[in-house]
């Protein structure tokens, strides 16, 4: 959608729990001498400025990475993450917080490859400054799935592809689930990690299913800091990470009661769940 601004929402708990999927399916994908290539639908501004006036509009981020930055948790996974996000800020406390765009090429080695589009105008452009003279990456002007279609099948066999649309729009569920399916057709040795929010449990349940067909393996990684229908707008975020790193489950089994106990707003709850069934499920009372 033309009018998201990802900048308004940047360091959510949304933001927490994508993020730290990302490095830990990139920190797998590192394990290997050879290249791979992050493919990134949605790539937003790339870093933003905590005391930017659309953060401390919103200040969304207080309920995500304020609450667990500078943190030392005793999960490596999580400090993995939390010492990444520390890179971006000046010393002395959170000043900025990455995008996904900006975690990816942090990682990367110099044979791998980021690609990113995004179509709003403003953040293309900051994203194209940012990345300047980085050989590893291409920013497109574009919109995501005609991005798919362009660039996908990638130069290397392996990959991610982050999908994270704004599902401002009524047809956003059905586009979102068409457009994996292209990306799964034309790439289908990639890891794909597609966000959704949770607005109505039957709306997020049914996407999430749609979204799980398209892989034989796949795991969904949910956290819910509402309850169910206790407040207007997101009570909480989800993934559906398909042809995911073996790693991840024991990882996400980990990560999640610890992020509940930090970012729940008073109920929620999370769950874990994967082709081989539901391996964790806990409902806040």
């Amino acid at each position: 959608m033309l009018s998201y601004r990802h900048s308004y929402h940047a360091g959510n708990f949304a933001d927490v729990l994508k993020h730290l999927v990302q490095v830990s399916v990139l920190d797998h994908l590192l394990l290997k001498d050879k290249p791979f290539v992050v493919h990134d639908t949605h790539g937003g501004a790339g870093v933003y400025e905590v005391a930017s006036e659309h953060m401390q509009k919103t200040g969304e981020y207080q309920e995500g990475i304020a609450r667990l930055y500078g943190a030392s948790t005793g999960l490596p996974a999580i400090n993995r993450y939390l010492n990444l996000v520390g890179r971006f800020s000046r010393p002395g406390g959170l000043s900025h917080y990455p995008g996904s765009p900006a975690i990816s090429a942090a990682l990367l080695r110099d044979q791998d490859r980021l690609q990113v589009t995004e179509l709003h105008s403003t953040d293309a452009a900051l994203l194209e400054a940012h990345f300047r003279g980085d050989r590893r990456v291409r920013v497109y002007k574009q919109d995501a799935w005609a991005g798919v279609k362009a660039l996908l099948p990638a130069a290397h066999k392996r990959g991610l592809v982050l999908v994270d649309p704004s599902y401002e729009l009524s047809g956003d569920d059905r586009a979102t689930v068409a457009g994996v399916r292209e990306a799964v057709k034309r790439f289908n040795t990639g890891c794909f990690v597609v966000w959704y929010p949770m607005l109505q449990r039957r709306r997020a349940d049914y996407l999430a299913r749609g979204l799980m067909g398209l892989a034989d393996k796949h795991l969904r990684v949910e956290l819910n800091v509402l309850n169910d229908g206790a407040a207007r707008g997101m009570t909480g975020s989800g993934l559906v990470v398909l042809n995911p790193p073996w790693t991840l489950a024991g990882q996400m089994e980990e990560a999640l009661p610890f992020l509940h106990g930090k970012l729940s707003q008073g109920g929620g709850g999370y769950r874990l769940e994967s082709d081989a069934g539901v391996l964790l499920e806990h409902a806040a009372r």
